[in-house]
């Protein structure tokens, strides 16, 4: 059987898994008023009518995610006839462990928050800081295990450079980008679809430089995360039936990090990852400029009319599918010049 096919297969069930879990998960959360607090300040004051939309909706790519790509996983294993008494033919699947395992633990944060925000009825789950020590803590968990299962490289490959070892600072530098990103995709998470898309975005060209890279394990899980969110997606574009709340924002952020990080290649991640990190990149320009302006003007100004940039867009005129469309089609410019660095260099 073909490996593209399995891809297919695996790519396909957690499809059906993921949309079909939510003619179940709904209304549980309907039932249970699992519903999202809204703050109007986050976000422009029409999305005050999404309050009550049913949260934690990312358990349902999360569920397909864990079982197709280890189905895949071992479906391909078998097919392809690859020595079990080897040990060291298990390395593979140590790593999309590792990140099912990372992402699994980056969604229980999520979860805790969410929980959190729906127990006191108001949208602050976690403080910042407990984040942080959390993501700190699953991030060095994950590095270690990479390590261990194989990758103990500490150089940085941009493609068309590759820096000298850089020992323990390789790993600081890393947890850092687990930190800047994993939030980035939080961040994404802010108009109907548009997480879930641009995530089904990256994993696509996820899949194609595992292709490129050899890895072909990896594609498994690669694949099972794009099926699943393109089913959670039947009940998230809009008007959204549900939000994958932080639980699944959390989950998707550590997951196109971990894989960026276990095909240690860090200019395609960089470039994979690049409307993720635009979103986070306009919170940050504008918080400054205003705590600049405010500083040397006497009141803060603003550089944006609303961020994450995705509400820039919105405040403007956009609507909620063109954000999304936008957005994807960038996701898909950034990664295929992406696939290019990794067939030129």
């Amino acid at each position: 059987m073909s490996f593209w096919i399995i891809d297919l297969i695996t790519a396909l069930l957690s499809f059906v898994i993921a949309g079909v879990s939510g003619i179940f998960l709904v209304p549980f959360l309907h039932r249970i008023k699992f519903g999202q607090p809204i703050k109007t300040e986050d976000g422009p004051k029409w999305h005050a009518k999404k309050q009550g939309t049913p949260t934690m909706g990312g358990f349902m790519f999360i569920i397909s995610t864990v079982i197709t790509s280890i189905a895949g996983y071992w479906i391909y294993r078998w097919k392809t006839g690859i020595d079990t008494t080897d040990k060291d033919s298990f390395k593979p699947f140590y790593l999309l462990l590792s990140v099912l395992v990372f992402s699994a633990a980056f969604g229980l944060i999520g979860f805790i928050d969410d929980y959190t925000k729906v127990a006191r009825k108001k949208n602050d789950g976690l403080t910042p800081w407990q984040k942080i020590a959390l993501q700190l803590v699953c991030g060095a968990g994950f590095l270690f295990a990479v390590r261990c299962f194989g990758d103990k490289s500490t150089k940085l490959d941009l493609g068309f450079w590759t820096s000298p070892s850089l020992g323990i600072f390789y790993y600081i530098l890393m947890m850092a980008v687990i930190i800047y990103l994993t939030n980035a995709v939080n961040l994404t998470d802010g108009v109907d679809g548009l997480c879930g898309s641009v995530t089904f975005v990256a994993m696509l060209i996820f899949t194609v430089c595992c292709s490129i890279l050899k890895q072909n394990e990896m594609s498994c899980f690669t694949m099972a995360l794009a099926g699943g969110c393109l089913g959670f997606l039947l009940w998230n574009l809009n008007p959204a039936k549900c939000f994958m709340g932080d639980t699944g924002s959390m989950f998707l952020g550590a997951a196109v990090t971990g894989v960026g990080l276990i095909l240690h290649k860090h200019l395609l991640l960089l470039l994979a990852a690049l409307v993720y990190i635009i979103e986070a990149l306009s919170v940050m320009i504008q918080v400054l400029y205003f705590k600049y302006t405010k500083k040397k003007y006497g009141e803060g100004r603003r550089i944006f009319k609303m961020t994450p940039i995705h509400h820039h867009f919105e405040m403007s005129g956009f609507s909620e599918y063109k954000i999304v469309i936008t957005f994807s089609l960038c996701g898909i410019i950034f990664g295929v010049l992406g696939i290019i660095t990794l067939i030129v260099f």
